[in-house]
């Protein structure tokens, strides 16, 4: 976003309104007229401060209630961890369904479904670790994220997941577990 639009945003309208109100509350004799005009200026900003950050907290609230319900890892059946699911730096390596070859044993199978779309995003992510040869799913990873919203700004938008991403790190090796493990 540019430094103009943020600008704009953040100094131009709130000045308008209240240059707008200031004129308007000196222009007027009657005290009901400068209780409205003292009013609307504190609706327009308690409206300003919801668009900032209210509508950002209540939806992080939503997904933290959706997440409860069926967020975080589910492992249905262990496989032994084998060196040919290992790359060079010793980390668990599966291909996604797309990219999947004649000789890879398990892929990752994931959708996002959106429940807002737009300026915010709500979504539900989820990960499937399938083996390849019968298509049983051996475990599943769902997670609920809230991103974007608030004012425009040269910052990133803000984000909100649920579980954090590094919980997201043990779905692999709750599936994979080392054979002394299992």
């Amino acid at each position: 976003m540019s430094a103009v639009l943020m600008f704009f945003y953040w100094v131009v309208i709130p000045a308008c309104i209240f240059q707008l109100a200031r004129w308007l509350f000196f222009r007027t004799e009657s005290r009901v007229v400068k209780g409205l005009i003292v009013a609307g200026t504190v609706g327009f900003v308690a409206w300003f401060l919801w668009v900032a950050v209210g509508r950002n907290m209540w939806l992080d609230h939503q997904v933290r209630e959706m997440c409860a319900k069926d967020g975080g890892v589910k492992v249905y059946e262990m496989v032994e961890l084998t060196s040919e699911l290992l790359d060079q730096f010793g980390r668990i390596r599966i291909p996604d369904k797309a990219e999947v070859t004649p000789s890879d044993k398990y892929y990752y199978d994931s959708d996002i479904h959106y429940y807002l779309k737009g300026n915010t995003k709500m979504s539900r992510i989820h990960h499937r670790i399938v083996r390849r040869n019968d298509g049983k799913v051996l475990g599943e990873l769902i997670r609920y994220a809230r991103v974007g919203g608030g004012l425009p700004g040269l910052w990133h938008g803000s984000s909100f997941m649920c579980p954090a991403p590094t919980q997201g790190l043990k779905f692999e090796s709750a599936v994979f577990i080392k054979g002394d493990k299992k």
